[in-house]
């Protein structure tokens, strides 16, 4: 895969929203944990741990939409460039970066820092969960990417002849 400005729009996009889906689904509606729910003295359950726990949900919550941001941003100035990046390239690009997202924080914040799990019914296994599902975004991303660069090498070969 090459590297060059149609790569970061996708992968930025797809950290945003997988930082979104994260926060929104784990965080908010499902309540399975917030941020900082194991770090030392930010119990959910009590009013100044929760307080400390919506700042820190409301931070990474700010963190991914200036990420979604800067994605839509540069999206847009490589479009205004002449750089085609639609279908299946940057569908696979924003799966590899929620893949990506999630790797990353399952293995940092679950598994080193261990300043939240993603259900505390099943540690292990909604942690697992989170990593494998990870890991398939990236993987079916990347098969995305490949097919859309597949796809548009044979459109620019047909082109002369349509």
């Amino acid at each position: 895969m090459e590297h060059d400005d149609r790569l970061a729009p996708g992968i930025l996009l797809g950290i945003g929203f997988g930082g979104f889906f994260d926060g929104i689904v784990f965080h908010q509606i499902l309540q399975w944990h917030h941020l900082l729910t194991s770090a030392g003295d930010h119990p959910s359950n009590t009013v100044a741990g929760l307080e400390d726990n919506t700042l820190a949900d409301g931070l990474f919550h700010a963190l991914t939409f200036a990420v979604a941001l800067t994605g839509i941003f540069l999206l847009w100035r490589a479009q205004r460039r002449g750089a085609s990046l639609g279908g299946r390239r940057l569908v696979g690009l924003m799966l590899m970066g929620w893949g990506g997202f999630n790797l990353v924080e399952g293995v940092i914040d679950h598994q080193i820092l261990t300043i939240h799990h993603v259900n505390y019914d099943d540690v292990v296994l909604w942690d697992s969960l989170f990593l494998v599902f990870g890991a398939a975004l990236t993987i079916g991303g990347w098969a995305l990417v490949r097919s859309g660069a597949r796809e548009g090498r044979r459109s620019r070969l047909e082109a002369p002849f349509s």
